[in-house]
């Protein structure tokens, strides 16, 4: 997830008014944890009637024209400078084109239960990256163990012991990729886009703006162009990416200005308990007992590996 500045400090609020704002915020949270929850299964539904990439070039489109919106109230402007836009072109891919296709590609042969708890390894491998990628940000025991943990609620999860059996190990694959590629993006993103300048929507905007430039120069390519219309596939694809991409994403800068990013990052572990639940009471979609105990030791090894050394 990214950050933004923190709000200015301001004098404190009356206690009638403070309990609104708390409410607000929390609010928001439940909706945004709702509304990334059951994007897997609305990717699910998208490709009853798309091909994959079909899917994620509609949900680009759709969920940039929000945050297009977005930035004409607020009068912001696009990003200048080639340079930029160039290491905007890189980010959007790993952020936005290769995962969003990545779990478009899944979800035709795993439940999209697999894919939200997928989802939910992002931190683990965000952690494992850093170790590597940033030498500021240091190990500490408890973030090691907490990955160790989490890689074994994994295999959990994939019933390692039973020697994967029944699981579509390209799907689980792509789904697991798909994961990666969020903390590799924003590596990229925190080495080449800090301090630009530039407002979060503004460079948000112009990052969904390319990946969906991206997906529309691939999907004729490789998919083609529908030959019918399925509605119900449609509202989902366009659910997915009004809500899902572009909403979700004002959501969560709103929160991290309001709360900071260590309690708005905590939707992370509602995600995939949502998209389980949204994938069996409305797909049907059948839970094994390793799925729901697997997930759980993963979000048990996220939550470890984001706790902070503190200063002496």
């Amino acid at each position: 997830m990214s950050t933004v500045t923190a709000p200015r400090t301001q004098s404190p609020a009356p206690a009638p008014a403070l309990a609104r704002a708390r409410l607000d915020w929390r609010l928001r949270f439940g909706a945004l944890s709702l509304i990334w929850g059951f994007s897997f299964l609305l990717i699910k539904v998208g490709t009853d009637g798309y091909a994959p990439f079909q899917v994620t070039l509609g949900r680009l489109v759709f969920g940039s024209a929000v945050l297009a919106a977005a930035m004409a109230v607020k009068r912001q402007r696009l990003p200048r400078g080639a340079r930029l836009w160039g290491h905007m072109a890189v980010a959007a891919f790993f952020l936005n084109a290769l995962p969003f296709s990545l779990f478009a590609y899944a979800e035709l042969t795993i439940p999209s239960t697999l894919a939200g708890i997928c989802n939910a390894t992002s931190p683990l491998w965000g952690m494992a990256l850093s170790l590597v990628a940033l030498s500021e940000d240091r190990p500490t025991r408890v973030r090691v163990a907490g990955l160790g943990l989490g890689f074994l609620g994994v295999l959990t999860v994939l019933g390692a012991w039973q020697g994967f059996h029944g699981l579509d190990a390209r799907g689980t694959a792509m789904a697991l990729l798909a994961s990666l590629s969020y903390p590799v993006g924003w590596i990229y993103v925190r080495r080449k886009l800090a301090g630009t300048g530039n407002s979060h929507l503004s460079m948000t905007g112009a990052q969904l703006m390319l990946a969906t430039l991206q997906l529309a120069v691939v999907t004729p390519l490789f998919a083609g162009f529908p030959t019918h219309v399925s509605v119900v596939p449609l509202l989902a694809i366009a659910a997915l990416g009004a809500l899902g991409t572009g909403l979700a994403v004002l959501l969560q800068y709103g929160l991290v200005a309001e709360v900071g990013p260590t309690t708005a990052q905590m939707v992370t572990y509602f995600i995939p308990v949502i998209a389980t639940a949204a994938g069996v009471a409305i797909l049907g979609e059948t839970l094994r007992w390793t799925t729901p105990v697997g997930a759980v030791v993963v979000l048990a090894g996220a939550a470890l590996t984001q706790v902070r050394r503190r200063d002496a």
